[in-house]
């Protein structure tokens, strides 16, 4: 207990902290807990609670498990809250809806997003709350307005499992956004009916005709990116573009997350507390600080409505209301626990984005840059400080620097690279945004109605050429990205819990913080990726080698490639990969050896009468159902793989270990 009572005052923070633990508990079960489970973990919440209140001696050790249990009663109660049918099976026929979303997806095509959904010859309640669909050689209506009825002809399937074991569950995903079907249309949709009405519909249409405003002004990619950064609306961006975003580490400015949110607002407070600063009789009398906080705080809550309100802008939002709602009180605006509040709100709001990149990435800048600032703060005074016209640059060099320190092992573990000159393209991008790409759009929005706007964008534009600019040349830099391989189950909760446990102990034993961190860099190092890869539809198979993985196919099962190869490290492209030696045979009959294992992955014409000889000479895969297999064989065809999904296989001794996607999944309520 003296550890504890040496800790007072400093505790807060934890609660967030063992919150999390309790979510990432509940994704980490193998099945979903059931009632009497959860009934007896909120009896145990409330009795700890009332321990915790009789003894408030004992209350911080009777609150962790009481907090961890609370973790897991939200994450259950929520994926409660969000069940929606999901597409039993693939279907293909007409399916009208109402569009509630448009964007474009990873080929570059304009993609709807649609609720109300009805679908030729599927029973009302198997019919999911909503699709996604992408629209492929369609031209016509790919440009429909927020809440106009479409009808289309699609191709829909239930959101995929993960392309390998372990790896990324879009069934998740897509459970917590209620989107129970994906798929594609050739043919272009056809309006039923025009735009509903609607305070939620007329914001989203507000949205994109201020994003078709900025792309008109601005043509190109600078008006893509001033629609990105404003409302949300990333579907102009070319793919090129967005790579090279990505490859220099810029790609965080075109999500409107914490930075876009807290320049908005500081400068929105700015402006309005040194305006009200000129005029004497309003300084003196009235609470100009809080009065500018109040005014950001609004700006911030119109940004969140015409950016689309989604998960990055509303933690961002809740992270800035914190921190003003402290300017209002007379509390210290920046501290950890001001963090920690706005990490409990989202946590409770959206348990979900605990697994996010984006949630990891935003309170990983946040709570470093708070500790790195509040630690220069309370150095002695003996310490020399730089002069007063040093310290500007010196605290955007250092913000970078350690937002960029904080940041790296989650976009590494969740894109698989590590932008080599990141720190360089965001110390020449990111002051910008800050002081004149932000403050020009505030310009704008004040001007437009007097017909003004122009003398706001104009110099936005100047801004985003340049960051433009920035990221194309540094994305073109020799070894401007190094590829990573993909970490194993426990490194970034042995990572964060370190991390986490340096920043936020007191006294010298927070160092021990550093034991997980490299427990963790240590597994990441050493991680093991499967020497051989099946997709679950049985048409691709992936071997490694020394030259990296050699993929069975040059093209087809696009998607699960791209993965396998991102995950292994590798920047390849999917036709190099099949260019590689390792797998041998003819194209219809390709053979694969782990260790003393024999697998034939068998296609094209003829695979029925080749199954039986094939089967003689070791395990075969084929992407058909398979009826009546040869007596013996160890055969994964079509019926297996959707029990077993994508498989991973491991040399084991003289034998050969196997595991399934969907088994190691488990039994949840986005897997059945």
């Amino acid at each position: 207990m003296a550890v504890i009572e040496h800790q007072r005052g400093h505790l807060f923070p934890w609660s967030a902290v063992m919150l999390g633990l309790g979510i990432g508990l509940y994704f980490a079960l193998p099945v979903e807990p059931v009632g009497p489970v959860l009934a007896v973990t909120g009896a145990m919440i409330g009795g700890l609670a009332v321990l915790a209140w009789r003894l408030p001696r004992l209350a911080p050790v009777l609150l962790i498990p009481a907090l961890i249990g609370a973790g897991v009663l939200v994450a259950a109660l929520r994926s409660q809250q969000v069940a929606a049918p999901v597409l039993p099976y693939r279907v293909y026929g007409p399916v009208e809806g109402r569009v509630i979303a448009l964007d474009r997806s990873q080929s570059d095509v304009p993609r709807l997003t649609l609720d109300r959904v009805w679908i030729s010859g599927l029973d009302p309640a198997e019919t999911p709350a909503r699709v996604r669909i992408s629209l492929h050689g369609a031209s016509g209506l790919t440009d429909p307005v927020p809440g106009t009825w479409l009808a289309v002809t699609a191709h829909l399937s239930p959101p995929a499992a993960p392309a390998e074991p372990g790896g990324f569950d879009f069934r998740r995903h897509a459970w917590f956004q209620r989107l129970g079907a994906v798929g594609y249309a050739r043919s272009p949709p056809v309006m039923l009916a025009p735009p509903e009405r609607g305070v939620a519909l007329a914001v989203h249409r507000a949205r994109m005709h201020l994003s078709r405003a900025l792309r008109a002004r601005m043509p190109g990619d600078q008006g893509a990116f001033a629609a990105a950064i404003l409302t949300g609306d990333r579907s102009a961006i070319s793919r090129d573009t967005l790579q090279d975003l990505r490859d220099a580490n810029l790609a965080h400015l075109l999500a409107i997350s914490g930075l876009h949110m807290g320049l908005l607002t500081a400068v929105v407070f700015g402006a309005l507390r040194y305006g009200l600063a000129l005029i004497p009789p309003v300084a003196l009398r009235l609470p100009i600080k809080k009065i500018a906080a109040i005014g950001a705080l609004l700006a911030g809550a119109v940004y969140l409505a015409l950016s689309g309100g989604n998960v990055a802008t509303e933690r961002a939002f809740i992270m800035v209301a914190v921190v003003l709602g402290a300017v209002l009180a007379d509390r210290r605006a920046l501290t950890l626990r001001a963090v920690a509040v706005a990490a409990l709100i989202v946590l409770l709001l959206t348990p979900e984005s605990l697994t996010g990149a984006g949630f990891q990435m935003s309170f990983a800048a946040t709570t470093a840059l708070v500790a790195a600032f509040a630690a220069l703060r309370d150095l002695p005074e003996s310490v020399p400080r730089p002069p007063a016209w040093l310290r500007g640059p010196l605290a955007v060099v250092l913000s970078s620097a350690v937002a960029g320190a904080a940041t790296a092992p989650f976009g590494a573990a969740h894109f698989n690279q590590v932008a080599q000159y990141g720190l360089l393209a965001n110390l020449l991008s990111v002051p910008l945004m800050g002081a004149l790409v932000m403050p020009a759009a505030v310009l704008a929005a004040c001007l437009a109605p007097f017909g003004l706007a122009g003398l706001g964008l104009e110099p936005m534009r100047w801004g985003i050429a340049w960051i433009l600019a920035v990221s194309d040349h540094v994305a073109g830099m020799e070894g401007a990205v190094w590829p990573v391989v993909a970490p194993g189950p426990w490194v970034l909760p042995l990572l964060t819990l370190g991390a986490l446990f340096g920043v936020v102990w007191q006294g010298r034993a927070r160092a021990l913080g550093l034991v997980p961190m490299a427990m963790a860099l240590l597994l990441w190092a050493q991680a093991q990726r499967p020497v051989l890869l099946i997709a679950e539809s049985g048409g691709l198979m992936g071997l490694m080698t020394a030259e990296g993985r050699a993929l069975s196919k040059p093209a087809g099962d696009g998607f699960v490639a791209r993965s396998w190869l991102e995950n292994d490290g590798d920047r390849a492209e999917q036709d190099a990969a099949f260019a590689r030696p390792g797998l041998f045979g003819p194209r219809q009959a390709q053979v694969a050896m782990v260790g003393a294992q024999r697998i034939t992955l068998l296609s094209g014409r003829g695979w029925a009468e080749r199954i039986a000889p094939a089967c003689a000479a070791g395990w075969v895969v084929v992407p058909q159902r398979v009826d009546r297999p040869p007596p013996g064989c160890t055969l994964f065809d079509r019926t297996m793989l959707r029990t077993t999904g994508a498989l991973a296989l491991y040399p084991d001794g003289d034998g050969v270990r196997r595991i399934g996607a969907r088994r190691l999944a488990g039994n949840r309520p986005w897997t059945q």
